[in-house]
């Protein structure tokens, strides 16, 4: 369990440091030096910064799981996979200067949609419900 936590901790403080130099992306953004929407680079900056909580935030609570190690290591995962999915694919959107929040018929929006559903929504669902019913009785 401990190599599970060191990997969760070790993944937050990288996706935190991401979301750092995002924030040098949000100043470009907002003053038109880069050719992204700068309201979903913030977004994009908040993702990974609150990604890496939630993932820290699970590294603390495996001692009080039911799962053993392979369902912890499934957790861990899903959690991480979808809060660097939620970073990178808001960074994407930003740059495509589109929402992708619901399927539009345009290509570039329809994209991000698929992206965000199958690798964001979904598996935070998934992830974020198991740890959620996984807690240990007192």
């Amino acid at each position: 369990m401990q190599s599970i936590k060191v990997s969760l901790l070790r993944a937050g403080a990288i996706l935190l440091f991401g979301g750092m130099i995002t924030g040098l992306l949000v100043a470009a953004a907002m003053t038109g030096k880069v050719g992204a929407d700068g309201r979903m680079v913030l977004g994009a900056h908040l993702n990974a910064i609150l990604g890496a909580f939630i993932l820290f935030g699970f590294a603390m609570s495996l001692k009080y799981m039911k799962y053993g190690e392979t369902g912890l290591r499934r957790i861990s995962l899903t959690l991480i996979v979808s809060n660097y999915a939620n970073w990178l694919v808001t960074i994407l959107k930003a740059f495509l200067h589109v929402h992708g929040v619901d399927a539009t018929g345009q290509g570039k929006n329809d994209l991000v949609f698929g992206l965000l559903t199958a690798f964001v929504v979904l598996p935070s669902f998934v992830g974020i419900f198991y740890w959620v019913i996984g807690f240990k009785k007192d």
